[in-house]
């Protein structure tokens, strides 16, 4: 590790805080429906969407009611998906005339960039069209990260309301988020990425000719403005193979910062905005405090791990850091900040290959999306993901101090306690259920580049990617089969839907209730008492859920690195 390495990762975090306010304002504009300076160019566009759709803004939806809205839209879209993948071949903007998807492939990208997953068990740059880039993933993805954010408005105001019978309109908060605050960051950063040399183009591709005088083909395409809302919107999927460790998605360090600050930008931002609505800033300032430094544990790890390098090859007389699969011009230390930014957050956006990581280097990333991606998070997924963990903390801090818990003003009972669990058991039983059926079964085996201890950490990295709505890859799994096509692409509906109907339910049940001042014996829930029984909580939950299923990975990987083997 490098002083230059640790001022990079202290900068980032100081950045991220920086922004938390000024994001979390413009998000609070848009959850109370306030006018915004953008509302004088995207007003009208805004009106005539619910004049054409035939939906009145103002009509207040229960949480059932809500919840359907949500579920049948993404159902729609994901058709519209499918269809695009599928009939690719006889649509126009097909340049270089890539023939359509497979039932399978086409259901799981289908699924993947609906549930703002982005897994890709495929070259986006060797498979798909300019349109399907465009029409089918582009728009998904916009309209993935704004579903996002509209559950997450509603549990704010869950918490907000007092004895309400409603949590807002599923179509104002979706239309707000994409129109006010997606479309135009991405317009800039798009800008910004096409000065810094990422493509822009509808070409297929140009050809080059190489030093040695070989003819080289490179692709091109729309790349920037799939990059722009890629990243913001915590997709991940990558328009090339290589993803952003690729010269065209992420050419430069600048470019490399950027992309990491834009990451975690609307979820530091969701923090405050959850403050704001409740009401004490002081709530969403302790969330981020607590997300942070999990974060900086992670970090801290990873990046320990791969400047280390390998005690094999250093016994060979090879030393230094960890640098295969990783790009010279982001070393070690950004390539470990980034790892540990995409799988705190739900982006499957990768500048190294994490299947080329340390053992342990590779244990932080798949257990950050073990926990739920609750360390910032995916766009709202992530605040309402730790509030789920903040509901059970406040329940455990209310048995210590022997009355009814309660969390800025609501009580939490047995309703709410419940629908927590069972939103929160999604992840392991998806995950670990679908990694056990894929590790007996002829066609799960058949799928791992390694044997033993790895060869079952890209199996299971690839349920929890799925499950966990992020989208990178261990990258040593066949994946593009049938078999794994189905299964991972249910566990992506289910780690998606499956907990946002609870969160809804949650919302819902909050919203309805009083509010209850606190008192005297009532549990702080700000400061450090608070924080450390957040971080508690999550760790330990996490940590006896997943032990079992790591000690047979990265754990039984790193051991055997350790006593001179290596697969």
């Amino acid at each position: 590790m490098t002083y230059e390495g640790w001022a990079l990762i202290l900068l980032f975090i100081a950045l991220i805080v920086a922004l938390a306010k000024p994001m979390g304002l413009w998000l609070f504009a848009l959850y109370e429906g306030r006018r915004t300076p953008l509302h004088h160019v995207l007003g009208p566009v805004e009106r005539g969407f619910y004049r054409l759709a035939g939906i009145d803004p103002d009509e207040e939806q229960g949480w059932r009611r809500y919840a359907v809205h949500m579920l049948l839209f993404n159902v729609a879209v994901l058709l519209l998906t499918y269809l695009v993948l599928r009939l690719q071949d006889v649509l126009p903007l097909n340049p270089r005339g890539y023939a359509g998807m497979g039932a399978d492939g086409a259901f799981n990208t289908a699924v993947s960039f609906t549930t703002n997953t982005n897994w890709q068990w495929y070259s986006g740059e060797a498979t798909l069209s300019n349109l399907s880039q465009m029409l089918g993933l582009g728009i998904q993805n916009f309209l993935s990260a704004a579903s996002g954010i509209a559950v997450a408005f509603a549990l704010f105001r869950g918490f907000a309301r007092r004895e309400a019978k409603s949590v807002g309109n599923f179509w104002a908060d979706m239309t707000r988020a994409t129109l006010y605050l997606l479309l135009p960051i991405c317009i800039a950063y798009a800008t910004f990425l096409i000065a810094s040399g990422v493509p822009q183009t509808l070409a297929a591709s140009i050809d080059a000719t190489t030093l040695e005088g070989a003819r080289q083909t490179i692709a091109l395409g729309p790349v920037a403005s799939q990059e722009a809302i890629k990243m913001l919107g915590t997709n991940g999927g990558g328009f090339f193979n290589a993803n952003s460790a690729h010269p065209f998605e992420n050419p430069t360090a600048l470019t490399n910062l950027i992309q990491m600050l834009s990451i975690f930008a609307i979820g530091v931002g969701l923090t405050w905005c959850f403050g704001k609505a409740v009401g004490d800033t002081r709530q969403g300032w302790t969330i981020l405090a607590a997300m942070l430094f999990l974060f900086l544990l992670g970090t801290a790890v990873t990046y320990w791990q791969e400047a280390a390098g390998n005690p094999v090859f250093h016994g060979l007389g090879v030393s230094g850091g960890n640098m295969e699969g990783k790009e010279v011009r982001f070393g070690t230390a950004a390539s470990a900040l980034f790892t540990v930014v995409t799988t705190a957050a739900s982006c499957g956006a990768v500048n190294a290959m994490h299947d080329s990581f340390m053992p342990l280097g590779g244990l932080v990333p798949l257990f950050n999306m073990q926990l739920g991606e609750v360390i910032v998070g995916g766009v709202g997924a992530g605040i309402y993901g730790f509030l789920l963990f903040a509901i059970l903390a406040v329940f455990v801090a209310g048995l210590m101090v022997g009355r009814t818990p309660e969390y800025v003003g609501k009580k939490i009972e047995a309703r709410d306690v419940k629908l927590a669990v069972l939103a929160i058991a999604v992840l392991p039983l998806v995950i670990l259920g679908l990694t056990a059926i894929a590790s007996v079964l002829p066609a799960g085996l058949a799928g791992p580049l390694n044997k033993g201890p790895h060869g079952f950490s890209e199996i299971l990295y690839a349920f929890t990617s799925g499950a966990g709505n992020n989208g990178s890859a261990f990258a040593g799994l066949t994946a593009g089969t049938p078999f794994y096509n189905g299964l991972i692409g249910i566990a992506m509906w289910m780690g998606r839907f499956f907990v946002m109907v609870p969160v809804l339910a949650i919302a819902g049940n909050l919203a309805a209730k009083r509010y209850t001042p606190a008192t005297s014996g009532s549990f702080p829930t700000t400061g450090g008492l608070w924080i450390g029984l957040l971080v508690g909580i999550i760790l330990i939950l996490g940590g006896l859920t997943f032990l079992p299923s790591l000690a047979l990975g990265p754990i039984a990987d790193h051991l055997a690195m350790a006593g001179g083997q290596l697969f």
